[in-house]
């Protein structure tokens, strides 16, 4: 579910992940028509189209909430508990790699505040696929 995309992460980039991302949501929308998915979710279509076609590079962009919404279908699993169980699973690996919010928001790409960090973990603020594929690169580099 996202968080464990890859089977052996160690030594995974940013980029591995958000390909590893789109590799699964292709996967669980495999043969299924993004128009339709994208009524039944409630997610643009054009998302749905870039995660039919593992588009990692337009999956940057796309809210976890949303690509939960897609997985759900899948899954079985409804979309609010796929998004807690990664930003849970997010917060578990930031305790082993002995990382704080604001070490986060000072060491990754995007423009977050350490506050900001801490809202998306916390599921108060949207979290891009690409936030969390540079948050959990950092939490992997840096986990003993």
């Amino acid at each position: 579910m996202l968080y464990d995309a890859l089977a052996d992460p160690d030594g995974a980039t940013s980029r591995d992940l958000i390909e590893a991302y789109a590799a699964e949501l292709a996967a669980a929308l495999d043969g299924a028509d993004p128009a339709t998915v994208a009524d039944e979710v409630g997610v643009d279509e054009s998302v749905v189209v870039a995660m039919a076609a593992g588009d990692a590079d337009g999956l940057s962009t796309v809210r976890l909430a949303d690509a939960a919404a897609v997985l759900e279908r899948h899954e079985g699993v409804p979309a609010e508990d796929i998004a807690y169980e990664v930003r849970d699973h997010l917060m578990m690996e930031m305790v082993t790699a002995i990382l704080d919010v604001d070490t986060i928001a000072a060491e990754i790409d995007a423009d977050l505040t350490g506050q900001e960090v801490q809202q998306a973990l916390e599921g108060r603020t949207r979290l891009t696929l690409g936030e969390l594929a540079d948050i959990q690169a950092l939490m992997i580099e840096r986990t003993p």
